[in-house]
């Protein structure tokens, strides 16, 4: 699937949501969106994945492997998931708390088609006729009136403010002993006996707060609606990036004086840069794992980023994988995520499942997709981002599921982290107010 078909579009906006309810009538795709963040002219606004020619369902005790295995016997594009109890496999530790959402632990597939749609044109790499399937998208009849409006809908919480505070002086108690040192804590909020169209509330969610991580991913009967700002782990050639956010604060949309006043306080707290030194030691722990003697580095430190909602601190680090060196053990070393962990991995990841009331499944997890390289035929790139900021659904059973977390260290004000927990996730809540 290497070979292309290159078409000139008109109007990117117009064919993007064709393409999106034309996606929509397959079991399985993965749309992943920049949402027009990316400063680079050769890379795509959006990729698409749909259709499934081969796919391996991922079970912890042997997911890496099987992966490996499954790439190796059909080499090429793959897209899919890695849910975060994938940890299970890495760091034996075991997930018994409530999943109404039910993604496993993790999945894949060979696609019948990949689009790469840019600003002016699209890519089409297909099994079956690239043009036919273009002039089929172009007249897919819309589905979703924009004067349409996601329904209302009751959200609950699987903690009250109280217990929220009262888990929150539990953990610190764990810092202030020295069990760990940092640890990220999320609440689940959710509905059940609820029915909403993944599609209109994908546009919705990204009219609100577009994010540069963004995906919209169907398997079978479950969606993950996904407006996430953060990338996990990228591959370039030989060169790996992972961009973790760690700090957080609200913006004033309303006052720009008061909302750069917002982000030079984020830019100085102690306590936030305290705790984004935290996860970069972790991320440059992970990369030493595996990549070559001296080549990871810092690229970026404190770096404060706007977006729709809120202010983050993001840092870059990157360093050299080894040529020889296969693409999923990159992703076996650096996995889960520092910024949706803490501090020693191990105890923090026992910590969560004992004081969580929640399993994550798909969320704290990663989405995205492996590519062949431009650089080496032979080898493969990928991207993932971080599944946060996230909408679960389960068609099925009609449930939904969003949570929202915080990294609690020495410092951490447990009124000051709820707050934080309740701007996260301001957007998604608003989409049924």
């Amino acid at each position: 699937m290497n070979n292309y078909n290159q078409y000139a579009v008109n109007n990117f906006t117009a064919f993007r949501n064709k393409m999106l309810n034309w996606a929509n009538q397959f079991n399985i795709f993965c749309f992943l969106d920049n949402q027009q963040y990316s400063t680079d002219e050769n890379a795509f606004e959006c990729l698409l994945g749909v259709g499934a020619r081969h796919t391996i369902h991922l079970h912890s005790g042997n997911a890496f492997e099987s992966l490996k295995a499954f790439h190796k016997k059909y080499p090429g594009w793959l897209f899919g998931h890695l849910g975060y109890d994938l940890k299970n496999e890495i760091e034996a530790v075991t997930s018994t708390n409530t999943d109404i959402i039910g993604f496993e632990d993790g999945c894949f597939f060979v696609p019948e088609t990949v689009i790469q749609v840019f600003k002016k044109h699209v890519r089409i790499i297909s099994t079956g006729n690239a043009t036919a399937l273009f002039d089929e998208i172009n007249n897919y009849s819309e589905k979703h009136a924009v004067s349409n409006q996601p329904p209302p809908i009751a959200i609950q919480s699987r903690f009250s403010q109280l217990e929220y505070i009262e888990t929150i002086k539990a953990l610190l108690e764990h810092i202030h002993v020295g069990d760990c040192y940092e640890i990220n804590f999320c609440q689940e909020f959710f509905a059940e006996n609820v029915w909403i169209d993944p599609i209109l509330v994908f546009d919705k969610l990204c009219t609100i707060s577009p994010n540069p991580f963004a995906a919209l991913y169907k398997l079978n009967d479950k969606y993950c609606i996904c407006a996430s700002p953060e990338r996990f782990l990228k591959k370039q050639g030989y060169k790996l990036i992972s961009q973790p956010i760690k700090g957080t604060s609200p913006r004033d949309l309303q006052n720009r004086t008061n909302d750069d006043s917002l982000k030079n306080q984020l830019f100085w707290s102690s306590k936030e840069r305290s705790e984004n030194v935290m996860v970069v030691d972790l991320v440059r722990n992970d990369l030493s794992k595996i990549c070559t003697k001296g080549s990871v580095k810092v690229e970026e430190l404190f770096g404060i980023y706007s977006f729709p909602q809120v202010h983050q601190m993001i840092s870059t680090v990157s360093g050299e994988m080894p040529p020889d060196l296969h693409w999923v053990e990159a992703i076996r070393a650096c996995f889960p995520m520092g910024s949706m962990t803490g501090a020693p991995k191990k105890k923090v990841m026992q910590l969560i499942e004992k004081y969580e009331k929640s399993k994550r499944g798909l969320f704290s997890g990663a989405i995205g997709y492996i590519m062949p390289s431009t650089d080496d035929s032979l080898q493969f790139d990928f991207d993932f981002n971080v599944v946060i900021r996230s909408l679960l659904y389960n068609a099925s059973a009609k449930s939904l599921s969003y949570q929202t977390g915080s990294g609690i260290t020495f410092y951490s004000d447990p009124e000051l982290e709820y707050e934080e927990c309740q701007w996260k996730g301001a957007a998604i809540k608003k989409l049924f107010e």
